[in-house]
């Protein structure tokens, strides 16, 4: 699998300040942006193994989902603020999400649509994704969005790449729900949405089939 290209910025560390998301045009007759993508048990790539990506880029030039469904090991909120030198006293020392294998310092939050900045993405109408320093000062102020998953990374496709792994084993595609997004935990989130897609996710095998 080949996990290259978006966002088309390079910065150095996470949360550039200033630093804004590529901003795609995007035709949802056509693409998949603002749904789920649920690896099944066939894929090769075991970095996704029982994966689920929010989707939230696709067009003509490629996509960009951010995993939701793993937590990082020893690394929680307050200490990702703490290293920007922000204030993380008064917020809950949520779990970081390992987001994708792409740039694995560059950070993004998924999160309600009652908080935007000026570098908001809007996803459908079911959730935000944001990129910058702004959204985590006011997250730690408590005047951010009410729902939100921070993440390190993401999972990027080039042109045709996500859809040439859409007709193999690879992945399932669920229709987006927020509240399957923000409110299940993460190591449930697999087995979550595939249920509300009417799976039972205990009967997939190896293939795409069910046993």
């Amino acid at each position: 699998m080949n996990m290259a290209g978006r966002p088309a910025r390079q910065p150095g560390r996470a949360w550039q300040a200033g630093e804004a998301l590529y901003i795609p045009h995007m035709d949802q007759a056509q693409f998949y942006g603002g749904n789920f993508l649920l690896a099944l048990p066939g894929m090769q790539d075991q970095r996704f193994d029982h994966s689920v990506l929010a989707l939230c880029v696709h067009d003509a030039d490629g996509a960009l989902g951010i995993a939701v469904s793993e937590e990082m090991e020893g690394l929680g909120l307050r200490e990702l603020l703490e290293s920007f030198d922000i204030d993380a006293s008064k917020v809950p020392d949520t779990p970081v999400l390992r987001g994708g294998p792409v740039e694995p310092r560059r950070g993004f939050v998924l999160h309600s649509l009652d908080w935007a900045g000026q570098d908001m993405m809007q996803v459908n109408n079911l959730w935000g994704l944001s990129g910058s320093l702004d959204i985590l000062k006011a997250i730690a102020e408590q005047r951010g969005p009410s729902r939100y998953l921070v993440a390190l990374g993401y999972a990027g496709w080039g042109a045709g790449q996500l859809e040439e792994e859409m007709t193999g084993e690879s992945w399932f595609l669920a229709p987006g729900n927020a509240d399957l997004l923000f409110d299940t935990p993460a190591r449930r989130k697999w087995a979550a949405i595939f249920a509300a897609s009417g799976v039972d996710s205990t009967h997939l095998v190896g293939g795409a089939g069910l046993a």
